[in-house]
């Protein structure tokens, strides 16, 4: 959620950057929301205090005219119980204002909460302005010596690639049919070496951003309760994406509440410090988890259906880092995450280019983001010897979001002080893919597969798999 103040001050600055990410929002509707808001909540501070003047002030007034009314008569009393009456109605009157007054902010609240919480968080200056991922720009590319992606697999490799789908049936690393007979469309089963496989790259990448990058290993829950997704940002845009757990509607269950499948462990990472107060010298947190991830894939019908690449259920291990409220130490801690993800890639000898997001491929929450694509040789344009012309294809994406989660989820800290002492700041916070399987799969497969239909297990990954130096 942005700063309301921040609104207040420069409305053009977020009407902007709405618009520059593509995401319709009122804005003159909410300062005018904020301003009815604002002018109630000051009349009814009006109507408090004067409702505790007149208590202190009414009690010896009334039992003044009390006195004086016992010894008159006539239209002299009537004058008096007149006086009295109006001093007794008073308060009920004080009491009606303020009762009408919270009806109306009853009305208004709730819709501008929504609107506040549908206000996209400005993209960075320097983001780039485009209107679509076909605008983001490449920043830089790696290749492992000896391969060059501009130039076709088969001049390099000496052989035809095979793709993902062809070597996990060569090799029965997966079952698609038994999936999808058990859980529909975009569902699989890896098997064998394929599962193997898969909690490899997963072990390996905890393993390497605990024990060399010194993050704390944390599990998190894969069910949430709606106020999560909200503050991480997930909610309202993108509840098409979640799968929900309809507890509410759940038969001998009237206290009971709605669940969601989160879609990234992200969201489990930046809960654990929800509604609190940290201290500042225990920042920066620094978490990664592996978890099961869940994504409807709304709007995505027709694109990638088979194989691994688009799927609703996946593991991913996911870094997150909470920091204090500097743009600077925010920005840097972007690039050394984004770093941590190139050295495991070179590590496994993945082809892999950095892309800069523009502002119309960027999230309601992101600042800035920046995907990571791995090259896949089994993607891209099929040429007329049937062979794919190879592409790369995102695996990673790495976000700087500033405030806008943990002002969502309340979460602060100690400014100068600890717990109890200086003022309170909300934190700052960043996350990016360590790695996403099985997807990852699919270029580790194919850039390490061989003319005898083999695939080689890059070194780092030997030891995972029981000293297994090849599949096939």
């Amino acid at each position: 959620m942005i700063d309301i103040k921040l609104l207040r001050e420069n409305p053009a600055r977020f009407a902007l950057g709405a618009k520059a990410k593509n995401i319709p929002i009122d804005i003159e509707r909410i300062l005018k929301l904020d301003t009815e808001r604002r002018q109630l909540q000051g009349e009814g501070d009006k109507l408090r205090a004067e409702q505790g003047k007149f208590a202190k002030e009414s009690g010896p007034q009334i039992g003044k005219l009390k006195g004086q009314l016992k010894g008159l008569k006539g239209a002299e009393a009537e004058a008096v119980q007149k006086q009295l009456d109006e001093l007794s109605a008073k308060p009920l009157a004080l009491k009606s204002a303020e009762a009408e007054i919270s009806k109306r902010l009853a009305v208004i609240d709730p819709e501008l909460n929504q609107l506040l919480l549908q206000v996209p968080l400005p993209p960075d200056s320097d983001v780039p302005v485009g209107a679509s991922a076909e605008d983001n720009i490449e920043i830089s590319r790696w290749n492992p010596d000896g391969f060059d992606p501009s130039k076709s697999f088969e001049s390099q490799r000496g052989f035809k690639p095979k793709t993902h789908l062809e070597i996990v049936r060569d090799l029965k690393l997966a079952d698609f049919e038994r999936g999808v007979k058990l859980a529909g469309s975009r569902s699989y089963i890896l098997t064998g070496d394929g599962m193997a496989l898969h909690l490899a790259v997963l072990r390996y990448a905890v393993d390497f951003m605990v024990y060399k990058q010194g993050f704390s290993p944390t599990s998190v829950p894969v069910l949430v309760k709606e106020e999560a997704m909200v503050g991480t940002g997930f909610f309202p845009a993108g509840r098409e994406q979640a799968y929900l757990i309809d507890e509410t509607h759940r038969a001998g269950d009237p206290e009971g509440y709605d669940l969601y499948l989160t879609g990234t462990g992200e969201v489990g990472l930046m809960g654990v410090h929800m509604g609190e107060i940290l201290d500042e010298s225990v920042l920066p947190l620094r978490y990664v988890t592996v978890s099961t991830c869940f994504r409807r894939e709304a709007g995505a019908a027709g694109k990638d259906t088979a194989g691994l690449y688009r799927i609703h259920q996946f593991d991913k291990v996911e870094q997150v880092v909470i920091c204090k409220a500097d743009e600077a130490e925010s920005r840097a801690w972007h690039k050394k995450m984004m770093g941590y993800v190139q050295e495991l890639l070179r590590s496994l000898s993945i082809p892999h280019r950095l892309l800069q997001c523009c502002t119309g491929d960027l999230g309601p929450k992101n600042a800035d983001m920046v995907d990571i694509e791995s090259w896949m040789p089994g993607r891209g344009e099929v040429g007329k010897d049937g062979v794919p012309s190879g592409a790369y294809g995102e695996t990673h994406s790495a976000s700087r979001l500033y405030d806008y989660q943990c002002r969502r989820l309340n979460m602060r800290y100690r400014a100068g002080g600890a717990v109890g002492k200086g003022d309170t700041v909300f934190c700052h916070s960043l996350n990016n893919t360590v790695l996403a399987s099985p997807r990852f799969l699919i270029p580790l497969l194919e850039n390490h597969q061989n003319a005898d239909g083999s695939v080689t297990i890059p070194e780092p990954l030997r030891p995972y798999m029981g000293g297994k130096s090849k599949i096939g």
